[in-house]
């Protein structure tokens, strides 16, 4: 979907009816709780209810002068950017945004603002986008979101009253992916913040500690004889409802602000109690009652201002705890209800942070923006893993089959992103599929020889069998031809010596090739330990026969593997090689010897 420009005159009926339908880049800073103009309950608040504040004299100056600023400094961008810019109002979908100037292909805009203080501590030489405070970050990411532009010209201006620049400074902002996301997922949480809006929850009042009573002020009068005066009776009674009218319980900005004012209070009407005291004490009358009164009331006052101190601190303290811990569970259920779609707890329990978020806030509103937008960035980011899981999760159903068992620690590694993924299951599948295809052969050629001794067992029985019935046929016939005469006794006697001994040679014969084809067969089996090209090469120093590579090894037919790229030989290999050229260097020497001869 592409931006859809939309003619509106900043300011008109049409124009507030458009934003109040669009979430809007002049909003994003408050949806994500970084605007220093508006915060984010304000913003659910407005655009919940259509009702926003009344912009006094001093803030619509500063709105007039901002709109001027940015006429004189248009100029001043078509001249860095290189393109004329024209001022409009753009949507995608439910966002929208308002542009100071974009190109005519969009690819580039303008921002601009009234040069600050703080704009001028953010934008130094060779300043980038990423240097700026986040709220006017948000607001461009927002803008690019909208646009499709490939980067914004921030641009910070002061100009006199008759249009002459006092000072300009600018930068480049481009995109970020990470922001943009962060963003998204933030109006999503907004847009389910104004559905659920309570207007019974809302204190229009300004969050003031409301006027603290004034108690009548203590009296004590003390005439020579003794008899005591003033407003002690009714000042005590005016001390009790004062007392009765403090909040027990308070439960949001406004009843803190009261409880702490009435605990002042308290200690000014103590401390005023305990002057007066003195005041009398000072005229040496014995006026017990008047004492006790005193003290009682000064009692009174200071256990009360201790009482509301420490509930002011308690409820605080506990409605923060309750904030913190809301929050944390409403992230678990959510962290929950992904590894319910994920059909398994891969996801681990995500710790949101948000006893640090609120760290040294005073302002309840102000505790719940930031966790708030703090509670929205977790979901997100939880989101982002869930996603990235099943991603990858499916990666690994391929069409030879599920590889999911070559991931044990898959919720560690699955939420890796796409490519880093797949690089890792390509090594793992590869490495697996190579083992097995070694694993097979090794075990075909198992079966092969098996197959093969099989054979040579039938084939030896075979020749035994062979060999015995040939020599019971001519022992057979001998016997015949002595029966009939035809040999002598003593020449049958020999005869069948001879044919008996012949059978015995040649099973014999059958036993022993049958005996080294088994020796054969166990020491192929058997090769022993495995040495590497290092140790080979000690052992031939050892006994004169100088080193070699892998090269060598190579030449004489000698097998060798590799391991991560270390040359490894078998023992019965190296054995092969040290006979090989020992008779080689034996040969050289009788033909050396010949030729000097």
């Amino acid at each position: 979907m592409s931006m859809q420009i939309v003619s509106l005159v900043q300011g008109s009926a049409e124009w507030h009816a458009h934003r109040a339908k669009h979430f809007n880049a002049s909003d994003a800073p408050a949806m994500m709780g970084c605007s220093s103009y508006k915060t984010r309950s304000e913003l659910v608040k407005e655009l919940a209810t259509g009702l926003s504040g009344e912009v006094d004299a001093a803030t619509q100056r500063r709105f007039d002068d901002g709109h001027r600023f940015e006429a004189l400094a248009r100029p001043l961008g078509e001249e860095i950017i290189g393109e004329d810019l024209s001022p409009c109002v753009g949507v995608k979908g439910k966002y929208s945004a308002s542009f100071d100037g974009l190109t005519f292909m969009n690819d580039q805009a303008l921002e601009h603002k009234t040069l600050n203080k703080s704009l001028r501590e953010a934008m130094h030489e060779g300043c980038t986008g990423t240097d700026l405070p986040l709220q006017y970050q948000v607001q461009m990411e927002h803008q690019a979101m909208v646009s499709g532009c490939e980067r914004i010209l921030f641009m910070a201006s002061e100009w006199t009253g008759d249009g002459q620049l006092i000072e300009e400074r600018h930068c480049w902002y481009e995109p970020d992916a990470e922001l943009r996301a962060q963003i998204i997922a933030g109006w999503e949480q907004l847009e389910k913040d104004v559905a659920a809006y309570d207007p019974a929850a809302e204190r229009p009042a300004p969050v003031v500690a409301e006027p603290v009573e004034s108690l009548p002020a203590v009296v004590v009068e003390i005439s020579g004889d003794l008899t005591v005066g003033g407003n002690l009776p009714a000042f005590g009674n005016a001390l009790r409802n004062f007392i009765e009218r403090i909040p027990k319980q308070p439960s949001n900005d406004q009843d803190f602000a009261n409880a702490e004012a009435a605990a002042k209070a308290l200690k000014k009407i103590e401390e005023g109690i305990r002057t007066r005291k003195a005041d009398a004490l000072s005229k040496f009358v014995p006026v017990e009652e008047a004492f006790r009164l005193m003290d009682d009331y000064a009692g009174m006052a200071r256990t009360a201002r201790l009482a509301t101190e420490k509930l002011v601190t308690a409820e605080k303290d506990r409605l923060r705890t309750g904030l913190v811990t809301g929050a944390q569970q409403d992230l678990d259920a959510h962290v929950a209800a992904l590894n319910k779609r994920l059909g398994t707890n891969w996801l681990p329990r995500i710790a949101g942070g948000f006893a640090e978020t609120i760290k040294g806030l005073k302002s309840l509103d102000s505790m719940r923006d930031k966790v708030a937008v703090a509670l929205t960035n977790a979901k997100h980011e939880a989101n982002q893993q869930a996603c990235r899981l099943e991603a990858n999760r499916q990666h690994l159903v391929q069409d030879d089959g599920d590889w999911i068992a070559l991931f044990a620690d898959f919720a560690t590694v699955g939420t890796k992103a796409a490519e880093d993924f797949q690089a890792l299951a390509s090594l793992r599948i590869g490495n697996h599929k190579q083992a097995e295809a070694q694993r097979l052969e090794v075990q075909r050629e198992q079966i092969r020889k098996e197959e093969a001794a099989r054979l040579e067992r039938e084939a030896a029985e075979a020749e035994r069998k062979r060999i015995q019935a040939q020599a019971q046929q001519e022992q057979a016939a001998i016997a015949q031809a002595q029966q009939s005469g035809e040999l002598a006794q003593p020449v049958a006697q020999d005869l069948k010596g001879l044919v008996a001994h012949k059978a015995a040679e040649d099973l014999a014969g059958v036993d022993a090739q049958e005996a080294i084809t088994a020796a054969q067969a166990s020491a192929a089996a058997d090769n022993g330990p495995l040495l590497t090209l290092g140790q080979l090469n000690t052992r031939m120093e050892g006994l004169g026969l100088g080193k070699i590579s892998a090269a060598t090894l190579e030449h004489h037919g000698i097998a060798f593997s590799k391991e991560r790229s270390a040359v490894q030989i078998t023992e019965a290999n190296a054995r092969r090689l040290m006979l090989l050229l020992s008779l080689g260097y034996r040969k050289l020497a009788d033909d050396l010897q010949a030729v000097n001869a």
